[in-house]
Formats: structure tokens, C-alpha cells, sequence
């Protein structure tokens, strides 16, 4: 007897539609491998019809005060604290995620960070006015860039659209986002929220594939177009956007490495290394999965960390004893077990390497070794429950392996050594580098890397910076 998918629907101009020509897609619960819901699979009218909703909308909310903005925004972390378990609940669907860690991971930072942003609308920055030219004044003005077409991830599907809306809709902006096509439910939710407190056209979502958000991008109306994906979509989208010289914004891959030098506390570093690199089921572009250690406590580490390995469970979303779930589908599972089959003949799988069960996308906590600076595993992101452990003999091989790669978004750094962490600072090419941790973030600092891992800022005045335009304003001070 089968049972009735739940159907979502795109939120476009104040109203929940349906894409213009039926189209949908199955959105398949990831811990269970059986379909919920269906979601739109939109199409340029879709698009379309989004892209107006916001241009119409954006004058009248780009001419609101800071203060109205802020006011609107506060509304809606309310909300979410009032609906948290209705998001939470979609959310765990859309990912397998423990429902206990998206309680107390993911609520409260999400919240935190609209507020963040509430505050930050009042809090524009510009140069003070000026003669810088006698018989002149310049002052300068910032302003909201206009429509932003933003897509959003698998992997944080409800965090990742806060990241997005917030500093955009502070700004003065106005949105259209897509969410990933797998994890389409909990995005449908945050536009009924925010369609309660934000006037129509501002927020809006086009459910869809890859194809809706080529669309979306390619689309002439978007000033802006921000994504956090893989690299492959990211450089995608900035030769799509350059058709047309659209600013674009970019959160993209990451191999963040995890230098452990030989005087740490190795049962403290393997706590917090293993839990950083197994949190999400390593879905997170900043997880602790690529570990490089000295080598007089290589042996010691590795054998520490195979055991901690071990001991970690995945598993359904009411089990409160897992640290993560299933992988978010099955081509991510397929490319986890991919890895692990075309390892080279020196790596050595220490801990796990395996499918866990035969009902979802579940992988086990995973250990490799004996692993060479230029083997794959090293080079690309596995973006899963797997973490790999190199030796080296020095800081500045430990500098060279830990850039030698071509993502540059986050690292880490565990020393006792004060200086040794503060030269390493300086050295290590990534947009963050952690000292005696890994992985947590605050709304106040900015996320973002370099080289092929993206450019612009999330979080942070830096990211609400990213969604405004300077414009210099001179006039005579003659009659």
C-alpha cells in the first residue's frame, strides 16, 4: 500500500505555487532511501516569474530604513525559535541528521546569526564626509546591490539559506534562492516563515536542479549571484555570471589540513580532531579529515585515532548515542566508497572503510594512512566519514603538504607552542586557521577561503559588506 507524497512548492511573490509546467522530482529521506515528498522541478517561467517578484519588491525594500529592516529580521529569529521544532523536524528529513545535535547545533547558531544580522543593517560603514577638493564635499553611500539569485547546499540546507537571506535581506536586498533538489523541505518551511513577517517579492525560492539554478544565474535580472557548492558549480557559475559581469559570490570546496605537532596532548587532539572530522559525516567543507602529524608521534596518533573511530556510531536520527547520520544521497555514498576502492597499494585503511547497514546512505568512521602528498584521497574532497592521517619532519614540510593542495578555505593548527602557532598562522594559505580546534564558527568572524575554495565572505560585517555597492556622492559647496 503505498503512501501519499507530501507535494512542496516554490514561494514566489507572497504565494506557494506549483511549477508552470507540473514538473517534479521525489525528495528522498536519506537515513531511510524512500521518497516524502515531492518538490517543483522549475523551468525558465518559474524563474522568470521569481526574478519579477523580487525586482517588483526591491525598490520598496531597498527604501526601508535600517531600522525597519532590523525590526523584521529580529521577527523572524523569533519565529524560528518558535517553530524550531517544526524546522528541525524538516530538516532531519531532508538529511537523516540526529535530531538531537540539529536541536542543539544548528537552532540556537542560526538564530544568533539573523540577529547578528539585524544588528548589522544599522551598522553601515563608509568613510566620513570630506573636502577632499576645495570647494567640494564627498561623502560616500552604500547601498544594497539589488536582486540576488542564491543557491544553496545539501549539506547544510537550512543553515546555509540563513547564511544567504540574512545579509541580503539586511542589506536592502532582495532574494530568490534554491535550494539543493535533495533537500528542498526545510527551505519550503523558511519561506512560510519569512512570508509572514517580509513583504511580497522580497524572499522567494525556485525549487529545482542544476538546470533552475543555470537559469537562475544566467538570468539578466540579478545584480548578484552567490552559491556554496563544489568547485565544479562554483566556476560554473562565475563563467555564467560573466557573461554579463554579475558580482558573484563564492563558498566553495575544502581539504582543510590538521597540522599535530609532537608536543600535544594526543588524546585531547584525537577527541577533538575526530569529532570535527566526523560531525555532519564529514559533509562540511571546513571537517577535520585531512590530519598531517609529526612524525615521532605518527604511530601513536594513528592508533589513537583508529580507536576513537571505532568507538563513534552512525545511525538513524533518533538514536541519541550517533554522531552523525547517512550521507546526504546515494551518488555522495557512491563517491565515498569510490575513494576507498581506488586507494593505492602503500595507504592503509586503519578504521572503517565500509556501508553500515543496507537501508539508507550510511558509511562508517574511516581511518586511512601511509598516504603520499600527491595520492587522490590527499588531493580531492571526499566530502564524507573519512579522515586521512600523513607524517612530517618539520614546520616547513608541514607548511608545504598542508598547501599543497588546491583548496584554501580553512585549517587548523595543534601545538602547545605559542610562537610555533603564531608563525604557523602566518603560513598556513587558508581563510581560517584554528589553534587547538577545529570547526567552530561565530557570527562576528568571517568564513571564506581562497584559491579554488571561493572568494567573498559569509558571517561576519565582512559578509554584510559583500551584499552592498559604494557610491562616492561630490557636490560644491557653492550657491
Amino acid at each position: 500500500m503505498s503512501t501519499e507524497l507530501r507535494r512542496l512548492r516554490n514561494y514566489i511573490g507572497g504565494e506557494f505555487r506549483d511549477a508552470a509546467d507540473g514538473r517534479t522530482t521525489e525528495v528522498v529521506n536519506p537515513a531511510t532511501g524512500e521518497a516524502y515528498a515531492t518538490a517543483p522541478l522549475s523551468g525558465a517561467a518559474d524563474v522568470d516569474a521569481a526574478m519579477a517578484a523580487a525586482a517588483e519588491a526591491f525598490p520598496g525594500w531597498r527604501d526601508t530604513t535600517p531600522a525597519e529592516r532590523q525590526r523584521a529580521l529580529l521577527k523572524i529569529a523569533d519565529a524560528f525559535e518558535e517553530r524550531a521544532e517544526e524546522l528541525i523536524a524538516a530538516e532531519v528529513e531532508n538529511t537523516g541528521k540526529p535530531t538531537g545535535l540539529t536541536r542543539t547545533e544548528e537552532i540556537p547558531p542560526m538564530v544568533d546569526q539573523i540577529r547578528f544580522f539585524a544588528g548589522a543593517a544599522r551598522m553601515l560603514e563608509g568613510k566620513g564626509a570630506g573636502e577632499y577638493m576645495e570647494g567640494l564635499t564627498s561623502f560616500v553611500r552604500r547601498e544594497p546591490v539589488g536582486v540576488c539569485a542564491q543557491v544553496a547546499p545539501w549539506n547544510y540546507p537550512m543553515m546555509m539559506a540563513v547564511w544567504k537571506f540574512a545579509p541580503a535581506i539586511a542589506a536592502g536586498n532582495t532574494v530568490v534562492l534554491k535550494p539543493s533538489d535533495t533537500t528542498p523541505a526545510s527551505t519550503v518551511l523558511i519561506a512560510e516563515i519569512l512570508g509572514s513577517v517580509l513583504p511580497k517579492g522580497v524572499f522567494n525560492v525556485v525549487c529545482g536542479d542544476r538546470e533552475t539554478g543555470r537559469l537562475m544565474v544566467e538570468h539578466p535580472t540579478p545584480a548578484m549571484a552567490s552559491i556554496t557548492g563544489s568547485v565544479r558549480a562554483g566556476m560554473a557559475v562565475a563563467e555564467s555570471a560573466s557573461k554579463d559581469l554579475k558580482r558573484v559570490h563564492l563558498e566553495l570546496g575544502g581539504k582543510a589540513p590538521v597540522v599535530v605537532f609532537e608536543d600535544v596532548d594526543i588524546a585531547k587532539a584525537v577527541a577533538g580532531i575526530s569529532e570535527a572530522g566526523y560531525f555532519n559525516a564529514g559533509q562540511d567543507c571546513t571537517a577535520a579529515t585531512r590530519v598531517l602529524v609529526h612524525e615521532s608521534v605518527h604511530d601513536e596518533f594513528v592508533q589513537a585515532l583508529a580507536k576513537a573511530a571505532s568507538d563513534i556510531r552512525t545511525g538513524m536520527p533518533d538514536d541519541e548515542d550517533v554522531l552523525y547520520g547517512p550521507l546526504n544521497n546515494p551518488n555522495q555514498l557512491k563517491q565515498v566508497e569510490d575513494f576507498i576502492e581506488r586507494l593505492p597499494a602503500h595507504a592503509r585503511v586503519e578504521a572503517g572503510g565500509k556501508r553500515v547497514g543496507d537501508k539508507g546512505y550510511f558509511y562508517a568512521p574511516t581511518v586511512v594512512s601511509g598516504l603520499k602528498q600527491d595520492d587522490e584521497i590527499i588531493q580531492k574532497e571526499v566530502f564524507g566519514p573519512v579522515i586521512t592521517v600523513q607524517s612530517f619532519t618539520d614546520e616547513d614540510q608541514a607548511v608545504e603538504y598542508a598547501n599543497g593542495v588546491e583548496y584554501a578555505l580553512a585549517s587548523s593548527v595543534w601545538t602547545k607552542d605559542h610562537a610555533r602557532a603564531m608563525r604557523m598562522s602566518k603560513r598556513l594559505d587558508f581563510g581560517c586557521v584554528w589553534i587547538n580546534t577545529h570547526i567552530p564558527l561565530v557570527a562576528e568572524m568571517p568564513h571564506g577561503g581562497f584559491k579554488k575554495s571561493g572568494y567573498g565572505k559569509d558571517l561576519s560585517a565582512y559578509g554584510f559588506d559583500d551584499y552592498t555597492r559604494i557610491k562616492h556622492v561630490m557636490t560644491s559647496l557653492e550657491d
